[in-house]
């Protein structure tokens, strides 16, 4: 299946405060907010959404197509994603700009406070997809995550255009997008991911109600942190699928993206759509108890066996015959 991953390509730069946010906020001085964190920890690591989604997919076995822009500075990045068999050659290089930057904060709670500076990402807006199907033979799905919303907006109507399968996956990018727009970004997607919060957000900007999304979408998505995942349909029950075992939670940074390339890799294979979030909700789980988006290890044994004992044995006989050997 040729799945082409289209989003942010970044660094993250990822620090720990020893405390909790909630503790600091004063209610009624929230429109006067000037606050400094003392942080204890600083990380560099490699991210972006497309690009820990084709990563993940990666390690699953899949050949997937990253599609994204990037600065002069991706040199090292791409080498890295080469070596973990992640087709690179459609990512567009800016003359003039750096690679992306996401700076992030995690607390005691596990709540983060964030910023993210576009960079070279502006340029996505620049990349058609059809040469991209053209050089290997067709496009199965393209994911549209967050990237640039004119990007983002401009992909989900070629794939409107061409007849390529699209997932909508706008997250973050919810807060910069209006109605309009997300309405253009959803429209005709075969998949919307959203976590509960932009669930609500999303709705709330178009103005559509939650059955009225399932008439623009095949199947939604809806990631509820602790508790799991939930898929809806207009043909499918309402399934939720629990959170696999995890043994310590270390950053959340990346989770949402290690679901999507566990499901989509497992849709891949053909299986169904609650053994897919089961699969999502693993690899998920691999990238909660890592430091970095992109730093877990994953063995297909150990894979399996954490996958039997989250969801039993029939999910890690329907998986085995898929995942690449050790």
């Amino acid at each position: 299946m040729k799945i082409a991953a289209t989003g942010s390509i970044a660094t993250d730069h990822l620090m720990h405060f020893p405390g909790r946010f909630a503790e600091q906020f004063i209610a009624d001085q929230l429109d006067k907010v000037s606050l400094s964190f003392l942080v204890d920890d600083l990380v560099v690591r490699r991210g972006g959404a497309a690009a820990n989604i084709a990563f993940g997919m990666a390690r699953l076995g899949l050949r997937p197509l990253l599609v994204g822009a990037v600065g002069a500075d991706f040199a090292d990045y791409r080498s890295w994603l080469e070596r973990h068999r992640v087709d690179c050659a459609s990512v567009h290089v800016s003359e003039v700009a750096h690679t992306a930057r996401f700076v992030c904060t995690t607390d005691e709670d596990m709540c983060q406070i964030a910023s993210f500076y576009a960079g070279a990402m502006t340029e996505a807006r620049q990349i058609e997809l059809a040469p991209i199907a053209d050089r290997v033979g067709g496009l199965d799905l393209v994911l549209v995550s967050p990237n640039d919303p004119v990007a983002m907006v401009r992909h989900s109507q070629e794939c409107r255009d061409r007849g390529y399968a699209f997932v909508a996956d706008p997250s973050q990018q919810l807060a910069r997008m209006d109605g309009a727009d997300i309405v253009r970004l959803i429209d005709g997607a075969a998949y919307l991911f959203t976590n509960a919060y932009e669930r609500e957000l999303l709705e709330s900007k178009t103005g559509l109600t939650g059955d009225q999304v399932l008439d623009r979408v095949g199947v939604r998505v809806t990631t509820l942190g602790k508790d799991g995942a939930e898929i809806t349909g207009r043909d499918i029950p309402r399934t939720v699928v629990p959170v696999a075992r995890e043994i310590q939670a270390y950053d959340p940074t990346g989770v949402g993206d290690g679901f999507r390339a566990g499901f989509f890799a497992a849709r891949s294979w053909g299986l169904g759509l609650e053994r897919a979030a089961q699969v999502g909700a693993l690899l998920a789980t691999l990238v909660l108890e890592t430091v970095g988006t992109q730093e877990y290890d994953l063995q297909p044994s150990a894979f399996l066996k954490r996958l039997e004992e989250s969801y039993g044995p029939a999910a890690a006989d329907e998986v085995r015959p898929h995942l690449p050997a050790a």
